[in-house]
């Protein structure tokens, strides 16, 4: 097997892989207030979905993360989490959503084969959090679907956008229901994928900011960081539950052992992030291409990989936007 290298010598084993570009929600620092969505004709269907899959798990990938837009707004995700969970060289299915579905759907995704999910939840205040989200009279159902996923038996992750003069004060409210509940909470900084274009680097609270104000009220200690994770986390010296994550993309980024492909709703392979490249996989899926003419093309457009936001950091060429993050499944 030859493993999915970049021109840096990165290794590819996880897959970052939207499923659309709809989403039920239109927070604020990542989706605009008209979005124009990908044509149904274009998205990939879930078998398409499921051969890529299986080529990618040829090459070495292995963890897979199903992302959107929204992942359950898409008809049918369940089976399509079935297919993957049972791909051979599979060996982790997860899913970033909303929680908006997640009391309806957590224990048909847990049968499917999901093992975990991470949950946007960028305010604890109600008024707040549905002002960043755009829709009213859903804070208590988001927190429903958590607490259902955790009865599912679904490992539970919060990802908390953390943007200066927004939600920035709210990092011990975090931290005190990771200690309650103990769901790892990870606090992400404001990157520039925003659908209203309001980024700048003046909104970004870098997390070594962060950890120096929760180190104010406890005491944390450093895990061991995985290869290619993008979080950084920390546990409570006073208590066996919690968790803490800190995601330093802009300040610190993790691009030196990078070990991600991702690959967009309508089949646009998506090497970094952080670089508008992308190369689109949809003309050989429905063009009759066999395995290996795919898995060339993926070989040649992993190889060309950006070094990453490390990079731009440098020369100080990081702009203000560079894509809604809707249409990219982070």
């Amino acid at each position: 097997m030859r493993e999915l290298v970049d021109g840096y010598g990165r290794v590819a084993k996880k897959l970052r892989l939207s499923v659309t570009d709809r989403c039920n929600f239109r927070c604020n620092f990542c989706m605009p207030k008209e979005p124009v969505w990908i044509p149904r004709s274009d998205v990939l269907s879930f078998e398409e979905h499921a051969r890529l899959v299986r080529i990618l798990t040829s090459m070495g990938v292995s963890r897979i993360r199903l992302t959107g837009g929204e992942p359950l707004v898409r008809r049918g995700v369940e089976k399509l989490v079935k297919i993957i969970a049972t791909t051979p060289g599979v060996e982790e299915v997860t899913m970033t959503t909303n929680g908006f579905h997640l009391q309806s759907f957590a224990k048909t995704l847990a049968e499917a084969g999901l093992s975990s999910v991470t949950v946007s939840l960028h305010s604890l205040k109600p008024e707040r959090f549905e002002e960043i989200i755009g829709v009213n009279g859903v804070f208590h159902r988001v927190l429903e679907g958590i607490s259902a996923a955790k009865d599912a038996g679904l490992r539970v992750k919060i990802n908390v956008v953390v943007v200066r003069g927004c939600n920035d004060d709210e990092l011990y409210d975090f931290a005190e229901l990771s200690r309650r509940t103990g769901i790892t909470v990870k606090f992400i900084e404001f990157m520039p994928f925003d659908g209203e274009r309001l980024w700048n680097l003046e909104r970004v609270v870098k997390a070594t900011e962060m950890l120096d104000i929760l180190s104010k009220r406890y005491r944390l200690y450093p895990k061991a960081r995985e290869h290619g994770s993008t979080t950084r986390y920390y546990g409570f010296r006073d208590s066996s539950v919690g968790e803490i994550g800190l995601v330093s993309s802009i300040s610190e980024p993790f691009c030196f052992d990078c070990d991600r492909v991702r690959i967009k709703a309508d089949g646009k392979l998506v090497p970094c992030m952080f670089s508008r490249d992308e190369y689109d996989l949809k003309p050989l899926l429905r063009s009759g291409a066999t395995d290996e003419e795919i898995r060339e093309f993926i070989r040649w457009a992993f190889s060309r990989k950006f070094r990453g936001v490390e990079a731009m950091l440098k020369t100080g060429e990081l702009p203000q936007h560079i894509r809604p993050m809707y249409t990219l499944g982070g």
